[in-house]
């Protein structure tokens, strides 16, 4: 089945599609869609060729699918690449730059650098703030 068949099929009927507001957008927690918008560009069910961004414990996982994967295969039609959360943001500018020169989704390359990096943030550990300093009287009397 063609993927324009698919997304006309699915894009009125989709258990992952969230409408919030009436007049307002249309978001989708489908796997494989980067922006959680319900369109046919992210949509990670009808397109052949997705990207999925997972956190795991041991750290990130961007998950691709096969060029050469039959449409029945789950777990060996993807392959994984894992970015530890120390290794910072520039390894993720690495892999998604490997995936866009190798021709796989280049226009998908500035959502998967957006979706790692607030992943790396979120997983970074905070900074102890230090205490402030009294100032002025209170420097004075102390």
């Amino acid at each position: 089945m063609s993927a324009d068949l698919q997304w006309l099929l699915l894009r009125n009927n989709n258990s992952f599609t969230v409408k919030r507001v009436p007049e307002g957008p249309v978001f989708s927690k489908e796997p494989g869609n980067l922006k959680n918008i319900h369109s046919w560009k992210y949509s990670g069910l009808a397109n052949e060729k997705t990207i999925t961004v997972k956190d795991t414990e041991s750290g990130i996982q961007l998950a691709y699918r096969k060029k050469g994967a039959a449409p029945t295969a789950v777990r060996s039609a993807y392959s994984t690449v894992s970015i530890r959360p120390r290794s910072g943001p520039r390894r993720a500018v690495g892999v998604a730059a490997k995936l866009a020169k190798r021709g796989y989704r280049p226009d998908l390359r500035p959502a998967v650098l957006a979706r790692v990096s607030a992943l790396l943030v979120a997983k970074r550990e905070k900074r102890a703030v230090p205490p402030k300093k009294a100032r002025g009287k209170k420097a004075k009397t102390a």
